[in-house]
């Protein structure tokens, strides 16, 4: 009879073990490391989301210059924002400069 008091405290602990160990593991048993952050370089072209229109200035009136599919590399040179608060950026899109709309 006294070995019964020493089997019950000996599941307990197995219970114990089994139901908060598994509080303090990796889902899937990976790894613990954080993500690793990339940074693009400036020089890196950018991939277009969407077709686009390259166009001669910042306006919406302007003269299109080429249709750009989507998925294009493009290289953003820098950004503006006309009188009625709409963004442009201008782009480099193969050997074409010009302007087309932010999202």
């Amino acid at each position: 009879m006294a070995a019964q008091p020493y089997a019950s405290l000996r599941w307990g602990a197995i219970l114990a073990f089994a139901l908060f160990a598994p509080v303090a593991l990796p889902a899937g048993g990976g790894d613990r490391r954080q993500a690793e952050i990339r940074r693009r370089c400036p020089s890196e072209p950018l991939l277009s989301s969407a077709k686009g229109c390259l166009q001669v200035a910042p306006e919406r009136e302007a003269p299109v210059l080429a249709q750009i599919p989507a998925d294009s590399p493009i290289q953003v040179l820098r950004t503006w924002r006309n009188l009625r608060g709409e963004r442009w950026i201008q782009v480099k899109v193969a050997s074409r400069r010009g302007w087309m709309a932010a999202a």
